[in-house]
């Protein structure tokens, strides 16, 4: 994506924008995202209650959404605290919106 000065803090790079958008192609990680942005954070292991899923596999999820940049998380013990990167996410969001807005012929 093209960068200036009023957008550089909102804007992706094309492949920041496409390992976001493919961690987010998946409904279990979509129902993890809503999750944590209702939660505000939540340990791993609360996620996997509210999951139908097996534990390795909403780890799985996890690492994936924390590799694309749209989770943190924080050792806390034995247990990891997730919760969304709530800055990348706006930039996401800004540069999905902004798909529509190339100039037209």
């Amino acid at each position: 994506m093209a960068m200036d000065a009023e957008t550089n803090s909102l804007s992706l790079s094309d492949d920041e924008f496409a390992a976001m958008a493919k961690a987010l192609g998946h409904p279990a990680r979509v129902a993890i995202v809503r999750h944590l942005a209702a939660e505000g954070r939540c340990v791993c292991g609360r996620i996997v209650e509210i999951m139908p899923l097996a534990q390795s596999t909403v780890s799985q999820h996890l690492k994936v959404l924390k590799e694309a940049g749209l989770l943190l998380g924080e050792v806390e013990g034995p247990r990891i605290c997730y919760c969304l990167d709530r800055e990348r996410l706006a930039r996401f969001a800004a540069c999905a919106a902004g798909l529509d807005a190339t100039e037209k012929p």
